[in-house]
């Protein structure tokens, strides 16, 4: 069983892509529509090796759901990046208190988000 990716997005277009990408990086995919769902996720897939979390989501947002895995502490181990249309210094600096490794603002390249899985998963 390889590494695996969760992608939590409202977005199914923006799941699929980011799917896609990740797939073809040799990552396994496990998706999720909201923060709620994503900490579900986690907490019942095992080998999960990395977080791609939207800020703006129904339910939970990314960055409510960042925090929540601050607080429980059993997920700190796994990097978390972040995909969003936004880029506002208050959420970046947020999200970063939270523990997010990567902030990439959408449209996204699947280059770069690969870049960023790889950098994450594999540390030097």
């Amino acid at each position: 069983m390889g590494k695996t990716v969760l992608v939590v997005d409202d977005s199914a277009t923006v799941r699929q892509q980011v799917g896609l990408a990740v797939k073809q990086a040799g990552f396994e995919v496990v998706e999720a529509g909201d923060g709620l769902e994503g900490l579900d996720r986690l907490k019942n897939v095992v080998n999960i090796a990395l977080v791609v979390c939207d800020i703006n989501m129904p339910n939970m947002n990314g960055l409510e759901m960042l925090e929540q895995v601050q607080k429980e502490g059993k997920f700190t181990s796994i990097p978390i990046i972040i995909l969003t249309t936004e880029g506002q210094p208050d959420q970046v600096a947020r999200a970063k208190k939270a523990g997010a490794k990567a902030w990439i603002v959408k449209p996204f390249k699947a280059e770069l988000l690969v870049a960023a899985v790889n950098k994450l998963t594999h540390p030097a």
